[in-house]
């Protein structure tokens, strides 16, 4: 036997796996890196969260992802080259972290690696497969760290039937449900998502969809309009400026909007050149900031309240949108029967959810005793997902 594969084998047979999961997003801010202690499967899932951290990208090479990121056209051999460049820059990453944590790369069961997303193509025609590109090869991130890989996750969901995103109903369902209390897990990164978590616990019951726009725009509109910045500080300039009625029901009356839930989106949808054709062409940065916030927020709000029929629930928020606070004044302001926290409060920090969340469905892949093909978190496919690439 391969000796990779049985070291994986033995890896399945331990009481617990140590497993450093990695989140790349579409803001393209850095690395994010969780590395986690799982102990069983499923709904019986324990994770305990040993170190994270998060490793600004540097300006040239974000530049060289948004060159091919979300785009119609691109140069193809740029996004061949940084398939491998990717990876390698995330394996240097993750071993000068470890080295800052003191931990040896030999005491890591598993990368568990989301890749960088370059283009996200849901197709609701009925006509084409829906697709998803995720980058950062998973055999260079194996070979350069020794440790054994999962990357490319969400090809199986969309195999399987799903559309590849959202993920997160897999860890919010395993780690975060509460017998007595409906929770909503809000995820505001690049794109909204959340999570619907009833109070009995009834995995059919569960609701989980992409909700529009996250910090997408904002950001986009800030490093386009404001050198040297790549996100609205503390709301501060949107804060500054007054909300326009107008562009504001246009974006609202978006086709997306429309769509029958679940559905997932992406930067390919949600990108300035569309959002600027709805706007008043005189519009200053700060009204165009402003209204760009409240319309995230309502999206959120009419997606919760419209899919899951809810008037009251609690609502724990992560990501980046977390730490704007106009943004959680308009969530408190739009649903005032709902109880709106930090998910930091549920014991593991929101800026290391998602990549807590990879770490999870690696340990799902070894683990889960039973992938029967059939098997549904509500309205999603429940399967294993990921790709193996051993170091040698």
């Amino acid at each position: 036997m391969n000796p990779q594969l049985e070291k994986l084998y033995r890896i399945a047979q331990q009481p617990s796996r140590v497993i450093l999961g990695l989140m790349s997003g579409t803001s393209m801010d850095g690395l994010d890196m969780a590395l986690c202690r799982f102990t069983g499967q499923g709904p019986t899932t324990k994770c305990e969260l040993l170190h994270f951290d998060s490793v600004s990208f540097d300006e040239g090479f974000k530049a060289s992802i948004r060159a091919v990121f979300a785009q119609e056209n691109i140069h193809f051999p740029s996004l061949s080259t940084l398939n491998a460049q990717i990876a390698r820059t995330h394996a240097k990453i993750i071993l000068q972290t470890l080295e800052s944590w003191q931990v040896k790369p030999e005491e890591v069961d598993l990368i568990a690696s989301h890749g960088q997303t370059v283009m996200h193509r849901p197709d609701r025609t009925g006509r084409l497969p829906h697709s998803t590109l995720q980058i950062g090869d998973g055999d260079h991130l194996a070979h350069v760290t020794g440790i054994i890989t999962l990357s490319d996750f969400r090809q199986k969901h969309i195999a399987a039937g799903g559309e590849g995103a959202p993920l997160a109903m897999f860890g919010d369902y395993f780690l975060f449900s509460q017998g007595g209390e409906a929770r909503i897990l809000l995820n505001i990164g690049g794109i909204g998502n959340f999570t619907y978590l009833p109070a009995d616990q009834d995995s059919t019951r569960i609701l989980v969809s992409d909700t529009g726009p996250g910090n997408t725009l904002l950001d986009a509109y800030i490093r386009q309009h404001f050198a040297g910045m790549n996100f609205d500080k503390d709301a501060q300039i949107a804060r500054s400026g007054t909300i326009h009625a107008g562009f504001l029901q246009n974006l609202l009356s978006l086709p997306f909007f429309e769509e029958a839930f679940p559905k997932s989106t992406g930067p390919e949808y949600f990108n300035l050149e569309r959002i600027k054709e709805l706007a008043p062409a005189d519009l200053n940065p700060a009204d165009f900031l402003a209204t760009l916030t409240r319309f995230t927020a309502e999206s959120i709000a009419l997606a919760i309240q419209h899919y899951t029929g809810l008037h009251q629930a609690h609502i724990y928020v992560s990501g980046g949108g977390a730490r704007n606070p106009l943004m959680m004044e308009h969530l408190k302001n739009l649903m005032p029967g709902f109880t709106i926290q930090n998910s930091a409060v549920l014991g593991i920090e929101s800026a290391a959810k998602e990549a807590v969340l990879f770490g999870l469905l690696a340990n799902e892949t070894l683990m889960d005793p039973n992938p029967a093909p059939d098997r549904r978190l509500g309205d999603s496919p429940w399967m294993t997902m990921g790709k193996i690439s051993l170091p040698n």
